[in-house]
This record gives structure tokens, sequence and C-alpha cells, in this order.
């Protein structure tokens, strides 16, 4: 079996492969550096991750190209509030962006291009677009893409041309540009936006004015110059980026270039955080910093964001990291225990996590399998648990540990996880803890569930997370 993933577009599982002697060509959308990505960033790019990996670990070579957005509003508006340049902004947060991605052990793209980068190329394109009828220059110099010169207008996220207005102005009578608008608010969207006064430096010369280009405009661009005006096989993308912005990529490209833009759309689903929907007022807006100060390791987050469907909404809770790190140690014992067959330290591990996979799986066929049914990170997960909750080592001699630990390993690899990573230490809670977390103990012990559960909930909201044993309990940071 090959891999095979959901479609966005046809609304089905399809076999993902290559055009004959190409790598397969997987276009991403990248991050918009205008601060740290949070977890919700993280999991969409963490599932595209494990999606390369998978496919390295099938015997496909993949040209991974992944964007950096660092010309739209949000970048522009923020460097100037921060009274930076917005090479120097954009510059700083795409280097923190890398760090976060390493610490992550998420494999560098093949390709990086930049919007600021790709200026001329996007001119080129709107050029393109005019001249063929599908764009139009606007009195004040910003350049529309017409969408009802397009008839597959909203293929992708099946909406129907009566349900979008056909208008370059809002509900207000006021001309919209803005690189991300509400869905019911306009059709036609900005190719080029004339320059304004708070854009500041932040503007290029065209055939239409002084300007920059629209948001959408940037990934047809790069697609176009990364993978030489081909049609790609792959693009990846969190759901919220299926209307408008992968519509009017579509639009764009295809109505320049004659041909299809994709061959198949893969898209991740939102990430809640403990029920709810992220957001800045909530202060449920976790970065990668975020959760490390709070105690959990960056395998800890990896396991966790990869670790449910990626086609399903993730709830994210400080109960499910304490699950990850249980996981985690249990995967660790299992690799301690073929190690001692084999006569091997720990730092052997490394040698046997590999893309180069085994002829046979063996035991762990059926998690393999998962992996390349639609990325079912979760049957995955459960094969392997189920696997190491038969206890193979024992019977194991050295040679079936080694071929073990490699299918083991090529499993790792696949899913991006380092193990042995987290240095052991012991945290003392401050006494006022101590003392809470001692009232909620014997409440439990006297069955006052209402008020054990007060307190468990009281030491949350200060930090701490208690975890029972038979005969006490211990407190970790949360």
């Amino acid at each position: 079996m090959s891999v095979q993933l959901y479609d966005t577009h046809s609304r089905s599982i399809q076999t993902l492969a290559p055009q004959p002697g190409e790598p397969l060509r997987f276009y991403c959308c990248g991050p918009t550096v205008y601060g740290p990505a949070h977890i919700g960033n993280f999991r969409t790019f963490l599932i595209q991750d494990v999606l390369r990996r998978v496919l390295e670990v099938d015997g496909t070579e993949v040209r991974h190209v992944r964007n950096i957005t660092d010309l739209d509003d949000k970048t522009i508006r923020q460097s100037q509030a921060e009274g930076k340049s917005l090479a120097e902004f954009t510059t700083h947060w795409t280097e923190k962006f890398h760090t976060d991605c390493e610490t992550l052990n998420m494999l560098p793209p093949s390709l990086e291009p930049s919007a600021v980068e790709h200026i001329p190329q996007q001119i080129v394109l709107i050029e393109t677009l005019i001249q063929k009828g599908h764009a139009y220059a606007a009195e004040d110099g910003s350049v529309y893409f017409r969408v009802s010169s397009f008839e597959n207008y909203g293929s992708l996220s099946k909406l129907k041309q009566r349900e979008l207005k056909t208008q370059n102005e809002n509900s207000a009578g006021a001309v919209n540009d803005a690189d991300e608008y509400d869905r019911e608010s306009v059709a036609d969207f900005a190719l080029w936006k004339a320059r304004k006064p708070e854009d500041g430096d932040n503007y290029w010369a065209s055939p239409w004015g002084e300007g920059r280009p629209g948001w959408h405009l940037e990934c047809s661009a790069m697609i176009e110059s990364s993978f030489g005006g081909q049609t790609i096989d792959l693009h990846g993308g969190g759901i919220d980026l299926c209307f408008p912005h992968h519509e009017n990529e579509i639009a764009q490209s295809e109505c320049a270039h004659d041909h299809a833009l994709c061959r198949h759309w893969f898209h991740s689903a939102h990430l809640m955080v403990e029920g709810e929907k992220m957001s800045k007022s909530l202060g449920n807006l976790y970065t990668l910093n975020d959760l490390r100060e709070k105690g959990f390791s960056p395998m800890i987050v990896r396991y966790t964001l990869i670790a449910g469907s990626y086609r399903q909404q993730l709830n994210f809770t400080f109960d499910g990291l304490h699950a990850s790190q249980s996981a985690l140690t249990k995967l660790e014992r299992f690799a301690d225990s073929l190690l001692k067959k084999t006569g091997e330290g720990r730092e052997a591990l490394a040698g046997y996590i590999s893309a180069d996979a085994p002829e046979d799986f063996g035991r762990f066929a059926k998690a393999w399998d998962a992996l390349r049914n639609n990325l079912n990170t979760a049957a995955c997960l459960g094969a392997i648990f189920g696997v190491l909750g038969a206890n193979p080592a024992a019977s194991l001699d050295a040679d079936g540990a080694r071929a073990m630990l490699r299918a083991f390993g090529s499993l790792l690899y696949a899913l991006g996880l380092e193990l042995f990573t987290v240095e052991e230490k012991q945290i003392d809670a401050p006494a006022e803890i101590q003392a809470l977390a001692q009232q909620r103990w014997e409440a439990k012990q006297a069955k006052d569930f209402a008020q054990a559960d007060a307190l468990r909930d009281e030491l949350l909201e200060k930090g701490w997370v208690i975890k029972d044993r038979k005969d006490g309990f211990e407190l970790e940071p949360g």
C-alpha cells in the first residue's frame, strides 16, 4: 500500500504519488512572521512534517517548499508600531520560528522562499492576469482579481458563486483591500495595494504606481518560482486557509498559466485549548516557550500535537500533556528493554532511527500501515502501545531485538519523536502549594469529592498539577 491521504478538493482519500522520475512537489503555506508561532500554528506544521517523514520512509523523494510571509498587513503594522524596519522585524521572528522548528525536531524544508524576495515575480503575475482579462486596475492604483472571470471559483471550498458578492467594496462602501477578510465582505480581491501613509517605507514601484502585493498573491508566485511553473502534487495548510486564501491561489495561478495549480489539497483541522478557541483575550494562545516554562519538554508538545487525527479538531489540554509525558516514558522503557537485549546503551538508539525502512515491520506492521492510511497517527500510536503491552522483548534474542529496534526506529523517525531528551529533575513546590495539595488529598480520602475537585482546580490556577499515587500524591508544574 502506498501513502493514502484525504484530498480536500475531491472530498476523497487518494494515493499520493509524484510524476514519474520526479520528486513529490509539496508546498506548504508557512508562518506570517510578526510574532512567535503558537501551538495552533505548529500543529499544522508538525502534521506536515510527519507526512513528509512518512513519505520518505515509504521511499518517496519529497521536494518540500514552505514559504515565509514577511509582507502583509500584520507584519507592516507591527513593525511600524515597534519602530523597526520591516526587514529587521521579520528577520527576528523568522529566526525565532527556525529555532522553535529545530527544537521540535522538524525537518527543514528543501526551500524556504519569502514574499519580499518575490515581489518582481508577483508584479509579472499581475501583468499576465491583466492582459488575459482576469484583473483590473482601480483609480487609486490598486489592482483586483476579477472573480467572475474564473468559472471554477469556489470549487475547493464548495462555495457557490451566488453566495459571493462580486464587488470591490465592503458593506460600508469603502474599497476593501485587506489581506484578510470575512467571507461575506468581498469577492474581488486585491492583487496590488496602492501605497498608503500607514505603510510607511514599505512600498515598491510597479506599472500601476507605488504600493505592495496583496497577501493572496505571494504563494502563487512562490510556487511558480520554486517548482518551475509545473503543477504541484500536494498543497498543505490549515483548514482556515481553504477559503479565501487557497481558493484565490487557484484562481490566480490557473488563470495565469492555463493549467491546474495542484493535484491534491491537504488541510489540518483547528486546535482548541481546554475546549475553547485560542485567543489572546482568553490567555490560551500558548507558544512553545510558554509550555517549556511550565515544565513540558518540546517532545511532549510534539507528541501531543501529532497524536490526534489531523482532520478532527484537537482539544489541547494540560492533562493531555501529562498523558503524553507518560506515553513517552513508556516508549523509553521499551527502547531500554530492547537495547538491554543487544547489549547497547541509550546512545545507540540514534543509529536505529532512520528513514530507511526495514523490509518487514514485523509486529509493528499495523502501526506503519496506519500512518500510510490517511496519516492515522492515533491508530499508529495505539498499535505501537499494543505491541508494547505484550512485552515482546522478553522473548527476543539479540538479533531479534535489533530487528525490532530497526522497525521501531523507522516509526520514531516517521513520527519525529526523539527519546531520552529530558533530564529528570525534582521541583519542590512552595509550602502554600504543598498545604493545598495535602488538603485535597485528605478531602479525597474522606470521599468529599466536591472539595477535592475544587482544591485541584485551585492548584491548577496556581500553576500546579497534582498526580495521585496509591499511597499519596506528586506535584508538578502545570
